[in-house]
């Protein structure tokens, strides 16, 4: 199988030395949507008129765009990525796609990602592109990759299910979709990157779809560099009420934080107890003296410098974490104005097993 990607073993994870060795580096930012002018769903849709306006931003402001695998590649190379450089991934891929962004985006000659589920697109939902269609826009820009074949939440484990048989059920998901890929797609036009449905993972999820040469990519925002863990790239999701043009501007020119260490990893929570999320930072020009963080729901909360000199803090939510996706997000000034740096954490506290 030939791919346009190819992982090195054991380069997962960045050290702290590489972080900090990557001080100052570049920055690219992947934005990922879902529907495309279909207005019943505002959750995950944007209007055409929003899309354009995204698209005219990028050219009259001078962005690049390039194809996240690109970006990755670089990523894992040590190449350098030209500032204002963006991304542009696409998730389900929901008929909308064929209709009302691929006309828009191949007159534009803009290259773009899709990552499929691929259970739909068998089952021929009414919903969704057809293989046909999807082979056509290959021919104009387009790659593809893995979004799992049954789009489920794959943090949650069934009723009795044992962690080997948990483990199996999340493999065989990923190998499924990646066969039909295989089998429907020209194989120069697919990538090694996958996209968690609903963007929730935890340390097995991420690690089967590592085992299996997966980068993968989540939901939290942020912006991805070379420190960034290639088990959860950060993208910015778009949806009507969070894609005006000054918001997306502001994401089109975020930086990231570069993480070090952090701790807890694992995002996924065993009750509401809100975890203490400790973070080790490589040098920047973040003004850490401004670093402020949020909390999904409930606001700034403190931020709590264990050690300035070593940027090492902690933050914690005050109150329970619900049942479903919460996220630490915090972001300190760049002292290029109207630029900030992000950090984005994403908590899954999943339903009690049937």
């Amino acid at each position: 199988m030939q791919r346009l990607i190819a992982l090195l073993a054991g380069t997962l994870v960045l050290t702290l030395e590489s972080a900090v060795a990557h001080a100052g580096g570049w920055h690219a930012v992947a934005f990922m949507y879902h529907r495309f002018g279909e207005d019943q769903y505002p959750a995950t849709n944007v209007t055409l008129e929003q899309f354009e306006a995204h698209l005219d931003y990028l050219g009259e402001e001078g962005y690049t765009v390039w194809p996240i695998e690109r970006i990755v590649d670089h990523m894992q190379s040590g190449g350098n990525v030209p500032d204002r450089t963006v991304a542009i991934t696409i998730d389900d891929a929901y008929r909308s796609v064929y209709d009302n962004a691929y006309p828009i985006l191949k007159e534009r000659e803009l290259p773009f990602s899709v990552f499929v589920a691929t259970d739909p697109i068998d089952e021929g939902l009414s919903g969704y592109m057809t293989w046909e269609q999807m082979r056509e826009m290959q021919e104009h820009g387009a790659t593809f990759a893995n979004h799992s074949a049954t789009h489920d939440y794959l943090v949650r484990r069934e009723n009795g299910e044992s962690d080997e048989d948990y483990r199996t059920r999340v493999r065989e998901d990923l190998l499924r979709a990646r066969a039909r890929l295989d089998e429907e797609l020209d194989a120069e036009r697919i990538v090694d990157l996958f996209a968690y449905p609903y963007g929730e993972y935890n340390a097995v999820v991420a690690a089967v779809a590592a085992d299996l040469g997966y980068v993968s990519l989540g939901q939290q925002s942020g912006a991805i560099g070379p420190y960034s863990d290639a088990r959860a790239l950060p993208r910015f999701p778009m949806a009507e009420n969070y894609a005006a043009i000054d918001e997306f501007s502001e994401k089109a020119r975020s930086k990231g934080l570069p993480v070090a260490e952090m701790e807890p990893w694992d995002p996924e929570l065993a009750d509401g107890t809100p975890p203490r999320m400790t973070v080790q930072l490589g040098e920047s020009e973040a003004r850490l003296d401004q670093l402020a963080c949020f909390v999904s729901r409930q606001g700034q909360v403190d931020v709590e410098w264990i050690d300035r000199e070593a940027r090492i803090f902690a933050v914690q939510a005050p109150e329970e974490l619900p049942t479903g996706r919460t996220r630490y997000n915090c972001t300190a000034p760049s002292p290029e104005a109207g630029r900030f740096y992000w950090l984005s954490q994403q908590w899954v506290l999943p339903p009690a097993a049937d």
